[in-house]
């Protein structure tokens, strides 16, 4: 199982069988890294250019991981483990229910490990169960009762504020 450079596992044997598209990739086809930070890459630049800046996994018989700036991160809409959906409160500072959560952690110019970034949506109760080494992040699971209980008092928290209450309600003033 791959590990972080502190050696708690990630919950994945390969992160690519959990990666999405290249966050690069236009809706044409084409590259954006290529296209908007040439100078971070040169030669890359200059051989997406000379294809009409094609993303290289486009290509036939071509995977992410051919591409030396593949980047898939997260949308964090849930969590890839037991399925939690997010709720946020505007204006407010609570700590996010989910969290993203590095699948792989290579160094460029590291034969041995991947150098892209590859992260997923978890939980706080699924990431810390990952980083701890018992749970893996494809487990079949739901959500934990605290995860439940703390999305619904968010929710609760949401609809609350759709309300309407007259002037009179709000005023405490009699």
């Amino acid at each position: 199982m791959e590990r972080t450079p502190t050696g708690t596992p990630v919950g994945v044997d390969d992160p690519y069988r959990h990666a999405g598209r290249c966050d690069h990739l236009t809706s044409d086809g084409r590259c954006r890294f290529a296209l908007e930070r040439a100078a971070a890459d040169p030669n890359f630049a200059a051989e997406r250019r000379a294809t009409g800046y094609e993303c290289i996994a486009a290509a036939e018989n071509a995977e992410w991981c051919d591409c030396p700036h593949y980047r898939s991160t997260t949308d964090g809409g849930e969590c890839r483990r037991c399925g939690l959906d997010e709720v946020r409160m505007a204006h407010d500072d609570a700590r996010p229910l989910l969290e993203e959560h590095h699948l792989s952690y290579g160094a460029a110019g590291d034969d041995n490990d991947p150098a892209h970034e590859i992260t997923v949506a978890l939980c706080r109760w699924c990431h810390a169960k990952v980083h701890e080494g018992w749970a893996r992040v494809d487990d079949d699971a739901g959500p934990d009762a605290e995860a439940l209980a703390a999305r619904e008092k968010r929710r609760s928290r949401e609809h609350a504020e759709f309300g309407f209450r007259t002037a009179a309600e709000r005023d405490d003033r009699d």
